[in-house]
């Protein structure tokens, strides 16, 4: 199971997933927001926006919400001016992190980002430090309840994807990013709604952390860092065995 898949899994386990959802909204109207300032509000002539909107969708945003998000960024609407940054960092155990920010304040992001890592026994990296260990795929997850492997392959290859892996309780289906907005419609088409949908950085390599007071700290410093308001996504390429997971939980 890939870092983002158990991070995704451990959240679900937490019931943090449904106690979020309010900041789920939030930061997909971020991205729709930003990537309508950036490219024009046409879906159609805007790919970074079509993704973001497809997104939206899978998580049952209300179309009044994306409307006016897209509004708020080009400009039909008054909104706050999000700027993008990305930091990287290590966490404990060597463990990499790649941390996208949407921002109205960039010394505030920097602040708090750099507190959440050194309190949490990370720092700071370089800029291309680690970025180049993660590459954008796009991931939609399907309760396994009903649904059978042949069916969610069957349907998940015709609508584009490149792969659909077994994820413990959910099916995942890979794609490439700018595939993912053609896959979600294949895949909408063919009655399959996912449970989430989204395009995120998977890590090319991972960092497998074996001991238990050092897994506790990278997930620590992983919830601690979600949890920060500027915060829009975060990765890492922390492995910790389902054994050990357990073992935590138990």
């Amino acid at each position: 199971m890939s870092g983002h898949s158990k991070w995704s899994t451990i959240k679900r386990k937490k019931g943090a997933a449904d106690a979020k959802r309010g900041k789920v909204f939030t930061r997909l109207m971020r991205e729709i927001t930003v990537a309508a300032k950036m490219g024009g509000g046409d879906v159609e002539m805007n790919p970074r926006l079509r993704t973001a909107v497809a997104a939206a969708k899978a998580q049952n945003m209300p179309k009044d919400n994306i409307d006016r998000a897209i509004k708020k960024g080009t400009g039909e609407l008054e909104g706050v001016s999000y700027e993008e940054i990305t930091y990287e960092g290590y966490g404990p155990g060597g463990v990499a992190f790649l941390i996208e920010c949407l921002t109205d304040n960039k010394n505030r992001a920097a602040s708090d980002v750099r507190h959440i890592l050194t309190k949490r026994g990370g720092s700071l990296a370089k800029s291309g430090a680690v970025s180049y260990l993660f590459e954008s795929k796009g991931i939609f997850t399907f309760e396994k309840e009903g649904l059978d492997e042949d069916t969610i392959m069957e349907a998940a290859l015709e609508a584009g994807a490149d792969d659909v892996n077994d994820e413990g309780e959910v099916w995942e289906v890979v794609c490439g990013p700018t595939d993912f907005s053609a896959v979600s419609e294949g895949l909408e088409a063919a009655g399959l709604a996912p449970a989430s949908a989204e395009v995120v950085k998977l890590p090319s390599t991972e960092v497998a952390i074996t001991d238990s007071g050092e897994a506790s700290k990278v997930l620590a410093l992983m919830e601690a860092l979600d949890d920060a308001d500027d915060v829009q996504n975060v990765y890492s390429n922390f492995d910790i065995d389902d054994e050990l997971l357990a073992q935590m939980e138990g």
